[in-house]
């Protein structure tokens, strides 16, 4: 059996997420199965010992934000599941997805249409990464990406009406879309979520 025959189930928070995870098991060279959770954080923890057992006989990634649960991923990983499977795959984006798409500062700054100046160059000592993506549209060149991403005043939202199909847009584009690869060079977690990948493969 090949790489390209090795299904991988994944359970996420979120959309974004998912297209994530999906690039990435790509990029790894398998392919990706059925995508469970994107009902939010606690969901996936309720159901984290199911996805456990089901690593037992198949592969599986499973990924959460870190936020500010825990000091650090390791916690995380421990206070959620302290035994995994040898074909789970359990990674914390640190701090939240976004910071993944950050690292990849030259594209993104194509995607959004801003300096690549403006984009952080260490993603995961960035506290609030969403908010961070938020303030980066404000500044794009762009009209539809200010409307897409920024929040409306007055709107009590954090988040702009179409952030999350802008940014998965940016994750499985065929044209100046996020490189895992790039990325990882300035995302440790991200760079042990290739690891754990091309392990468990």
């Amino acid at each position: 059996m090949s790489a390209d025959d090795i299904v991988i189930s994944a359970a996420v928070e979120g959309d974004i997420d998912q297209a994530v995870v999906q690039r990435l098991i790509q990029q790894a060279g398998a392919v990706s199965g059925p995508v469970y959770g994107k009902n939010g954080k606690q969901t996936l923890r309720k159901n984290i010992k199911g996805y456990n057992n089901a690593a037992n006989y198949s592969p599986w990634i499973v990924l959460a934000d870190l936020n500010h649960e825990a000091d650090c991923a390791p916690t995380l990983r421990q206070q959620w599941l302290n035994n995994p499977s040898q074909f789970l795959c359990f990674r914390v984006a640190v701090r939240e997805i976004e910071s993944w798409l950050l690292a990849d500062r030259e594209n993104l700054s194509k995607f959004l249409r801003l300096s690549e100046r403006r984009i952080p160059d260490n993603p995961e000592a960035v506290e609030n990464p969403k908010e961070v993506m938020v303030h980066l549209a404000r500044k794009s060149r762009l009209r539809a990406i200010r409307e897409d991403m920024v929040p409306r005043p007055g709107s009590g939202r954090l988040i702009g009406p179409a952030y999350s199909s802008r940014l998965i847009e940016f994750v499985t584009g065929q044209r100046d879309s996020w490189r895992p690869e790039i990325a990882s060079q300035a995302s440790d977690s991200l760079n042990r979520c290739l690891i754990c990948l091309r392990r468990i493969i």
